[in-house]
C-alpha cells in the first residue's frame, strides 16, 4: 500500500530516478486524459494539476490554454524539480527564452494545503494523482473547496487491477492473490470501484460526475532488449518492486525468471505492451454549503 507520505519521501525519489520509463508508460494514459481535459478548459483562469509528477499533464495544458495560468502540485520535490527543468527547457526551445514562464509553475506539498492558495480555481486535474490520499473524502473536499462553483473536475485513474493485465502478470508471476475489497486503501487501485468513487465525490461536494472506460497501451520495456528494459523498471515501478527488494537471492531470481516468462509473448514491434484499464472521471464543484 502506497500513501500520501511516501511519495514525500521514497516513492517520490524513485519515480523520479525512473521518470522516464514511467512517462513512456503513461503516454497512451496522457493522451486519452489531455484530451479530457483539453476538451473541457476554459480559455482563462487558473488551474490546478494535483499529484503532477514531472509535469507532463499541466505542460499540455498550458500549452494548449496559454491564457489559463496552471500549477502543478506534488508532495515529492524531486519530481517537482524535474517538472520546472522541463518546463524551463519547454520554453527555451518554444518562445527562445530562459525564464521558463510559460503560465505554468509547480509547487512541493500537500495539496490540501495548497490549494487553498490558489483559489478560486477555475479547473482541477490530475493524471493517476489522487488515489493516495489518505483521506479521500477530506482531499477532494478541500479540492472542491478550492474550485469556482462548476469548475470542472478531470483525474484519470486505474480500474481493477484484474482489468489491468500488466498487474495482472505480475501478480501471477509474484505467486500472490491481493485480496478483493470494496474498502478504500491508498494505492494504484485505490480509486478502482467506480461506485466508490461516486460516494467519495458525491460526499465532497462535486456533482454530475461521470466515468468513461479506457484501455490503452501500457508500455513496459523497449531498447535493444525490452524484457531486460521492463523488468528493469518492475524492480522499482510497481507492485513486484516491494516483493523483489525483500527476497532472499535466490528466491529473487526465480521471481525475476518468471516475470521474463510473462514478459515475452508482450514483445510488439521492439515493446514490451500491457494494456492499461483506467477511468476518466469528469465532475464539476457543486455550490457551496
Amino acid at each position: 500500500m502506497t500513501s500520501g507520505a511516501d511519495w514525500g519521501a521514497r516513492v517520490g525519489a524513485i519515480w523520479a530516478a525512473e521518470w522516464e520509463r514511467t512517462e513512456r508508460a503513461f503516454a497512451h494514459i496522457a493522451k486519452v486524459l489531455d484530451e479530457a481535459i483539453i476538451s473541457i478548459a476554459p480559455e482563462n483562469g487558473r488551474a490546478a494539476d494535483v499529484g503532477c509528477g514531472v509535469g507532463s499533464t499541466a505542460l499540455a495544458l498550458a500549452a494548449a490554454r496559454p491564457g489559463l495560468c496552471v500549477t502543478g502540485l506534488d508532495l515529492a520535490a524531486p519530481l517537482a524539480a524535474i517538472a520546472r527543468s522541463r518546463a524551463a527547457l519547454l520554453a527555451r526551445h518554444t518562445l527562445g527564452r530562459d525564464d521558463g514562464d510559460r503560465g505554468v509553475d509547480f509547487l512541493v506539498g500537500d495539496a490540501a494545503a495548497l490549494l487553498p492558495t490558489l483559489a478560486p480555481l477555475d479547473l482541477i486535474v490530475s493524471r493517476h494523482g489522487v488515489m493516495f490520499f489518505d483521506a479521500p473524502v477530506t482531499s477532494f473536499t478541500s479540492m472542491a473547496r478550492a474550485a469556482r462553483p462548476g469548475a470542472p473536475l478531470v483525474f484519470s485513474c486505474f480500474r481493477t487491477r484484474e482489468e489491468n493485465d500488466w498487474a495482472a502478470a505480475l501478480d501471477a508471476a509474484l505467486g500472490v492473490s491481493p485480496p478483493c475489497t470494496g474498502a478504500y486503501a491508498p494505492g494504484p487501485f485505490g480509486l478502482a470501484d467506480r461506485a466508490l468513487t461516486e460516494n467519495v465525490l458525491a460526499a465532497a461536494g462535486w456533482v454530475d460526475a461521470t466515468a468513461t472506460r479506457h484501455d490503452v497501451r501500457y508500455v513496459v520495456g523497449a531498447g535493444d532488449d525490452p524484457i531486460a528494459d521492463a523488468l528493469a523498471f518492475f524492480r522499482r515501478i510497481g507492485p513486484a518492486a516491494a516483493v523483489l527488494a525483500a527476497a532472499a537471492p535466490d528466491e529473487r531470481a526465480a521471481i525475476e525468471r518468471r516475470i521474463e516468462a510473462a514478459l515475452a509473448p508482450r514483445i510488439r514491434d521492439g515493446a514490451v505492451a500491457f494494456t492499461a484499464a483506467i477511468w476518466v472521471w469528469v465532475a464539476r464543484a457543486g455550490e457551496p454549503s
